[in-house]
């Protein structure tokens, strides 16, 4: 019950986050708030909020740098800046644009945003902890739309090539991109089959089952090869209005619309007007 809680706060400030600030990628947040909330909240990434550079650290990298919010209100959750910090999202002067940037983020390992190039720093990133004979992991956490982009390709070969096994890839799988389904404009049959054939392991999970996603992410690779896990999820999830609809990718609520979220989030008219002072 206190991760069902925790999940729909979340959910709430992000929300929040974002109406205040007039812009953000809800959908893309919504989909990915159970993945982050496990490996931040059940002991998956070894990190200290209070030292972000620790120097035996796991590494993160959001490679669709659009979800941020969600990243960002996971990091204020477990300590890495106050909540004070997430209200400024995409004011003048704030430390947190759009998109996750370093180095002025406390817990953003790379600068991402710009889709298709996350595996290819998460891959270099595990090289480099392979070659100094480390054993921290590097996480990499991709959209199924992202996925069409080549230097995806490039970087599976390469990571498959380098028996880069300290790698995890996690895939949101929502099944939509900006401006439609996956099917209708690059239609993938099995992104599992295809990742099998470049010599990944695989593992396909409810992206929105915490022990689900606890237990693939918690298992032990014992082989050579990288991990992929395939998360089927729903975007917008947590709004009925908007889950699983292209056309929330960049957008927010009408004054209509709003009385859903807010019934839905749990969220009160004192809440919204807070974040109005701060448009």
């Amino acid at each position: 019950m206190k991760d069902e809680t925790n999940i729909a706060e979340l959910r709430k400030k992000i929300f929040l986050t974002a109406y205040g600030a007039s812009i953000a990628h809800i959908a893309s947040a919504f989909s990915i708030v159970e993945i982050l909330y496990v490996l931040y909240h059940r002991e998956i990434l070894k990190y200290d909020s209070k030292n972000s550079k620790l120097a035996n650290r796991d590494l993160f990298i959001l490679s669709k740098g659009h979800g941020s919010l969600a990243l960002y209100a996971i990091l204020s959750s477990v300590g890495f800046f106050s909540d004070e910090v997430l209200k400024t999202f995409a004011k003048p002067g704030s430390i947190l644009g759009g998109e996750p940037c370093i180095p002025l983020i406390p817990g953003i390992e790379a600068t991402t945003g710009s889709l298709g190039h996350g595996l290819s720093l998460g891959v270099g990133m595990a090289l480099a902890k392979k070659i100094d004979k480390t054993n921290e992991k590097v996480y990499v956490l991709l959209g199924d739309g992202e996925c069409e982009e080549g230097t995806i390709w490039e970087a599976v070969m390469f990571a498959n090539h380098k028996k880069l096994n300290n790698l995890i890839a996690i895939i949101d799988c929502n099944k939509i991109q900006k401006m439609g389904s996956l099917e209708n404009i690059v239609s993938i049959k099995s992104w599992k089959s295809r990742f099998e054939a470049f010599g990944w392991l695989t593992e396909e999970v409810d992206g929105h089952n915490l022990n689900e996603l606890e237990r693939a992410l918690k298992k032990e690779n014992n082989f050579t090869q990288p991990r992929v896990i395939l998360a089927n999820t729903i975007k917008g999830k947590g709004v009925s209005i908007m889950e699983g609809d292209p056309r929330w990718h960049w957008r927010l609520p009408n004054r209509r619309e709003l009385k859903t979220f807010m019934a839905e989030l749990n969220i009160s008219e004192e809440e919204i007007g807070e974040c109005k002072k701060l448009i």
